[in-house]
């Protein structure tokens, strides 16, 4: 019988930008606009859905405003309980990025699993924070300590890594050899410098772990940063590299694609990249 699952990625810009507006103000209005989206992603027959990174806030991270410190909460915690819910009543499994508090002064960039039933599998901490400007992130998140961990959903076994994890391909394989049948990328990414690496990293990971990759970029300007446009283009791409649907750069969309499982197999039987890999002589990688 044939492994197909449809997949839905949620592209969207923040609605509030004021800085005289409180950070809960500003998160209960990115959840808000949010919800209609993730039930429309479940009416549709979604199975499985991403949204974006640090999806129930603005990307706060050009600057260093301890303010934001507020937009942390305990993962799993109220954001989980909340759409816990809506993945049971439409059984459909979910990636949720959240701004994660594990105890005073211990923060991390973080994406919670939810199964179709609602309940919690886990998390992936982000493993690369990237400090420089327009992206101070090490002010706001540790790095990850929890490697590249897959989830047995009802669906598929999936993954993550996030945003800036995508320049990094030794994640991308331990997520391949861990399992993965298909990699969620939810990001906040700006025009210029990585914009044109958007759509060849991540295809390339695919290729060389034989498995789905669905990226996910948020859209619009936020104020007060300003960094630049937020350029969408949220899309899915196949395990030859191919990619089959995409979002625009502008607008706030559910991007959805039937994921075709069967290909991870005919793909991996015809390109043997972990049969013929040489881990023991691969030290050098390691050892610095």
């Amino acid at each position: 019988m044939a492994r197909k699952v449809l997949s839905g990625l949620i592209q969207a810009s923040n609605p509030i930008n004021d800085e005289s507006k409180s950070v809960a103000e500003v998160q209960a209005a990115m959840l808000e606009k949010h919800l209609p989206m993730i039930h429309d992603a479940g009416k549709k027959g979604v199975q499985i859905l991403c949204l974006q990174e640090i999806f129930n806030g603005p990307y706060f991270c050009p600057g260093q405003d301890k303010r934001w410190y507020d937009a942390a909460e305990a993962v799993p915690g109220p954001t989980c309980e909340t759409l816990s819910k809506i993945a049971a009543k439409y059984q459909m499994a979910m990636v949720v990025p959240l701004y994660e508090r594990e105890q005073a002064g211990v923060y991390y960039n973080t994406a919670a699993i939810l199964d179709a039933d609602g309940s919690y599998l886990g998390k992936y901490r982000k493993t690369h924070i990237p400090q420089t400007s327009g992206f101070w992130e090490k002010y706001f998140f540790r790095p990850g300590n929890t490697g590249y961990p897959v989830f047995k959903t009802r669906y598929a076994t999936i993954g993550a890594y996030i945003c800036y994890d995508r320049h990094f391909p030794e994640g991308a394989r331990a997520l391949g050899l861990a399992g993965a049948e298909i990699v969620y990328n939810p990001s906040a990414t700006v025009a210029g410098l990585s914009q044109h690496l958007w759509k060849i990293e991540q295809p390339a990971h695919a290729i060389a772990n034989g498995y789905y990759v669905g990226a996910i970029n948020r859209v619009g300007t936020e104020a007060p940063w300003n960094i630049g446009k937020f350029y969408g283009n949220s899309y899915f791409v196949n395990p030859r590299g191919e990619i089959i649907a995409c979002g625009s750069e502008d607008n706030d969309e559910l991007v959805v694609a039937e994921l075709d499982l069967d290909m991870i197999e005919e793909v991996r039987r015809t390109w043997q990249f972990f049969r013929d890999r040489r881990p023991d002589a691969y030290g050098p990688l390691v050892d610095g």
